[in-house]
């Protein structure tokens, strides 16, 4: 099983600290620049990186993150060359955690047991399949922990104790908890009640807890952080990207410091809350 995602919160969890988690889509907005922001984002403050498999119906995602997959696919972006993109990364950062996230189509079309071992060779540690149930584990879930890549599950506000062992039973490296109900990045999330929430969680697992969808900015960050082991930023990054693009949507010379002039922050504020 890789160890990168479990060692990294370990080590935060020893320094006091929770973990910044950061999401781009592979590809956005073309794949040269989005290889360098990849790289980009370890020095700029990201303790572990999601990197989006662009699809065209992200179904759970909002505007900000369907619009990432829209360009990215526009780009000539494919899960071939997602996992290319890891291992060019991993040519320079062999400490980083990546995760994969997205959705089952490109993986089944992909071919499970060919993705999974082009996965495990390219340097991808974790696995986010968002529309796979813990019903449909047998699909992918059990397979890819075989193969020795965590397989990451989302808990949402409505995950009620019942439901929660069956969601929990084949998860690992980290769970990750969706902290309003509906798509990625439109609301801001009450933090109180994430906190109760990250600690019914912890009261059924050993592992760390993640939140993330609508976290946008470096309080929103430092509010969850008290209360969790890490923290998830998505659409407000993605956004980051869109609003440097030029008239025409390409990359400017703005587009990589956007995004890590953000993370920077993010992971300020995330440092800067000690348990």
């Amino acid at each position: 099983m890789s160890s990168r995602i479990p060692a990294r919160f370990a080590k935060n969890a020893a320094a006091g600290r929770a973990s910044l988690v950061t999401f781009i889509t592979a590809g956005d907005p073309d794949p040269v620049t989005s290889l360098a922001l990849l790289k980009a984002l370890p020095a700029a403050g990201a303790d572990v990186i999601e990197l989006g498999m662009p699809f065209s119906d992200p179904m759970a995602d909002g505007p900000a993150i369907q619009w990432a997959s829209m360009r990215a696919l526009s780009a000539g972006m494919s899960l071939k060359k997602t996992l290319a993109m890891v291992t060019e990364f991993r040519k320079e950062n062999t400490e980083t955690p990546i995760v994969l996230m997205g959705y089952y189509n490109p993986i089944y079309i992909y071919g499970v047991e060919k993705f999974l071992a082009d996965a495990v060779k390219a340097g991808v540690d974790g696995l986010i399949v968002v529309d796979l149930p813990p019903e449909e584990d047998a699909e992918l879930c059990v397979p890819a922990l075989a193969s020795g890549l965590n397989f990451i599950r989302l808990a949402t506000p409505t995950t009620d104790d019942k439901r929660l062992p069956k969601v929990l039973a084949n998860t690992s490296g980290f769970v990750y908890y969706v902290s309003i109900n509906g798509i990625t990045g439109t609301a801001t999330p009450d933090f109180g009640q994430v906190s109760s929430a990250v600690a019914r969680i912890k009261r059924h697992t050993d592992l760390p807890v993640a939140v993330g969808f609508g976290v946008k900015a470096p309080e929103h960050a430092a509010a969850i952080a008290k209360g969790a082991d890490g923290v998830v930023v998505g659409s407000a990054l993605v956004e980051a990207i869109r609003t440097s693009l030029d008239a025409n949507g390409k990359a400017t010379d703005k587009t990589v410091s956007a995004v890590t002039n953000l993370v920077a922050g993010l992971a300020d504020a995330v440092r800067g809350v000690k348990k």
